[in-house]
């Protein structure tokens, strides 16, 4: 039993649905490493993330299916369920046979499954955009702590990118350790791990130091975010995936 193995990653999985077209293989299931159990029958293929693979695919979904299913299926996948990888591979697979007709087969498990996880993410988020409040800190940096049942951070973000286009903000996942932040000019998502009584304990100069550290290397060309660009597709592709 063949099994394709990414780095859990959204690219990571696009990358692997690439190589299995590429490579006429059926892989029974595409797993996340951590989802991974080795037991005797499975035959694991690790797939090395490749950002202009997982481009073709980003694009194929969006010019030969539809801008609904790249959505739907982006929104699956930030729900982390398990073998969420696999859902989306099987659903995308009849998606290159019927194209935009895809989400119109609502009696396949395979459209179905992948709808569900996709509405539960994008009521989550709209769930979100109503209890998310932000306290100011030193130096005028806004600070709002959440904690989703989904990863659902960078979806809110843009929401208030709009709405607090003039103030430095910081949307903190306490459960991932993921946090959106925006300057007045631009938003990156980025690791913040602190411990939960660290965060509302943490004295507010060093928040400062927090906030020159994330924007000061992100000012940088080449430097923004490494570690979060295998988890999030380029900002330039944002506008195709989430909800106006």
């Amino acid at each position: 039993m063949v099994i394709y193995i990414y780095d859990g990653s959204f690219e990571g999985l696009l990358t692997a649905i690439y190589e299995a077209y590429y490579r006429r293989e059926q892989p029974e299931h595409l797993l996340a490493r951590r989802e991974f159990m080795p037991d005797l029958f499975s035959q694991p293929v690790y797939i090395d993330t490749d950002h202009i693979k997982s481009e073709k695919v980003f694009l194929s979904i969006e010019n030969k299916i539809s801008s609904a299913a790249l959505r739907h299926v982006f929104y699956a996948f930030l729900s982390e369920t398990e073998a969420v990888g696999t859902m989306i591979y099987n659903y995308l697979q009849l998606g290159w046979q019927v194209g935009s007709e895809v989400d119109r087969h609502l009696a396949d498990d395979r459209v179905s499954k992948i709808h569900q996880l996709s509405q539960k993410v994008s009521r989550e988020r709209h769930r979100m955009l109503g209890l998310i409040r932000f306290r100011q800190l030193a130096g005028g940096i806004y600070y709002a702590p959440i904690e989703p049942d989904y990863n659902v951070t960078a979806l809110v973000a843009p929401h208030f990118v709009r709405r607090l286009a003039d103030q430095n903000w910081i949307i903190h996942d306490l459960k991932r350790g993921l946090a959106a932040l925006y300057n007045q000019r631009e938003w990156i998502m980025t690791e913040m791990d602190f411990t939960r009584s660290l965060v509302y304990e943490q004295k507010e100069h060093d928040y400062q130091q927090l906030w020159r550290q994330y924007f000061d290397s992100a000012a940088v060309p080449g430097r923004i975010n490494p570690k979060l660009q295998r988890k999030y597709m380029p900002v330039r592709y944002w506008r195709h995936l989430i909800e106006k």
